[in-house]
């Protein structure tokens, strides 16, 4: 498991910067003014830092990079990290501001002089989550990040604030560790197990095996995993934050996707351990929840299953029945995420009598194709919890965009031998599968599909994130359950949004 920088506060001692020893970091704004921290940093180095900071290279800088003055004259310190940032920049400025300096300090202890800084909690955000480094499996695990102490005025209101940042932060890192894990370290009892563990922290869990589905009829799951040898399962994690009716979170679980009879390609199938990227976002979600007390009811249900070829998986023309009735044939075998997803969300609307549900699933390449790996595609039956997830997605800084559905996809769907079919070609993908989708949620339940395809994990590094495994989603779904969702105003914490 990965291991957080530890972020604490203390009263400013600029007497005593001269022998902190690793890194020490300030804050100057473009304009190149310095706080007290600042000027007593700027004459322990004999002006070095009014030096950087009136100079034509810090004067073509941008907001939130980093210049570091190695082992400075005059203090312990290994480095400097001058951070150019407003004193009040924007939250999502600050988060990158915090990440900036999370790629220039490594691993090593920093010591933030945050007199010159209004958004010191999401900075620490930033900190905290662009340090991540997965190593499980390295033999080499490097050294994990050092902690790192803020300097401010008024340090208990500091930490107050950022504690349900760094709440939210462990639940990103949570799905990050899921997403990243080999299928043949996370199977499906694997993923069921480290779920069940959420128990420690006050989650309810609840995991029905194949038996147990078999008796509720989920026949469209079950046929994904009839191939494997990892037994199906379902996993029902709640957490009972008030009284009211739950958000219900469904996920997709596919630990590792072969494309079952319908084979992938060789090339690029070992990326098809983070097909379970809707599950993990839904853990992790349940996990910043439960960690920072949300006074909210919310319900996580995943679907956890592999997709292989063998001489009992499903075949294409085979015709499966789902829990909700409906009969479907299977005309790809790799169009599996929409059987999983479909038995998951009837048996949330049979069995949980949620007030809205929200799934998420690493759905459709064309996804990708529609918006690369910048934006997931929204989908939804509701006006209301569609702007709702939209505009707390922005305030978090999560790519999403809006999808168009409709009623002439349906055709698409007509078999010959069954109710439906699972695949329909090559035009409108994404959009085709959440109509699929659409079948299986009650017309009055406000719903929301999330195609994560291209956010889930990334090639290359993102602001807040090393390449792989992103955890997209807990943000915004925490930051969605705190607008609409929590039934008493959380006066005694400040949110992302006000600090």
């Amino acid at each position: 498991m990965t291991h957080m920088r530890q972020i604490s506060f203390a009263e400013p001692d600029l007497d005593g910067l001269a022998g902190v020893e690793g890194r020490v970091a300030v804050f100057v704004n473009a304009a190149g003014q310095l706080g007290k921290g600042a000027r007593r940093i700027n004459r322990l180095t004999r002006g070095a830092l009014a030096r950087l900071t009136g100079s034509d290279a810090w004067a073509k800088g941008t907001s939130g990079s980093v210049t570091s003055l190695g082992y400075p004259s005059g203090m312990a310190a290994s480095a400097v990290d001058v951070v150019m940032v407003d004193r009040r920049p924007e939250v999502i400025e600050a988060r990158k501001a915090g990440a900036a300096l999370a790629v220039a300090a490594g691993s090593e202890a920093i010591t933030l002089v945050g007199d010159a800084q209004g958004r010191l909690p999401q900075i620490a955000l930033g900190l905290v989550l662009r340090g991540y480094a997965f190593t499980d499996h390295k033999t080499d695990k490097g050294t994990p990040p050092a902690a790192a102490t803020v300097l401010c005025a008024r340090p208990e209101e500091a930490r107050a604030a950022t504690l349900p940042l760094l709440s939210v932060a462990e639940g990103v890192v949570f799905t990050r560790d899921l997403v990243n894990a080999p299928s043949n370290v996370l199977g499906t009892s694997e993923f069921a197990t480290r779920l069940e563990a959420l128990r420690d922290i006050g989650v309810e869990v609840e995991v029905l095996e194949e038996d147990r589905l078999a008796e509720l009829g989920m026949g469209a799951l079950l046929a994904v995993g009839q191939g494997s040898a990892s037994p199906t399962k379902v996993v029902v994690m709640r957490w009972r934050g008030s009284d009211a009716a739950p958000l219900a979170l469904i996920g997709k679980g596919v630990v590792f996707d072969t494309g079952g009879i319908s084979l992938k390609p060789a090339a690029g199938m070992e990326d098809m351990t983070m097909d379970m990227g809707g599950a993990g976002t839904v853990a992790g979600v349940m996990k910043a929840l439960a960690l920072r007390g949300a006074r909210a009811h919310v319900v996580g249900v995943v679907g956890i299953v592999e997709n292989m070829p063998s001489g009992t998986a499903v075949r294409p023309g085979d015709v499966v029945r789902s829990m909700k009735g409906d009969t479907i044939e299977v005309i790809n075998t790799d169009a599996e995420g929409r059987l999983v997803l479909a038995d998951v969300l009837w048996y949330a609307q049979e069995h949980l009598a949620p007030a809205a549900m929200v799934d998420l699933a690493t759905l459709t390449g064309a996804c990708i194709v529609a918006l690369g790996h910048e934006n997931a595609a929204v989908f939804a039956n509701d006006d209301g919890l569609a702007n709702g997830f939209l505009r707390a997605a922005g305030i978090e800084g999560e790519g999403a965009w809006r999808m168009p559905m409709g009623k002439a996809y349906d055709a698409l769907m007509d078999s010959a031998i069954a109710d439906i079919k699972n695949s329909f070609g090559r035009p409108a993908g994404s959009i085709t599968a959440a109509q699929f989708l659409r079948r299986f949620v009650r017309e009055d339940m406000p719903w929301v599909h999330l195609d994560i395809a291209g956010v889930a994990s990334r090639k290359s590094a993102s602001d807040l994130s090393p390449k792989g495994a992103t955890g997209w989603g807990v943000l915004a779904l925490d930051r969605l359950v705190r607008d609409r969702f929590e039934t008493v105003p959380e006066v005694d914490n400040v949110t992302p949004a006000e600090t």
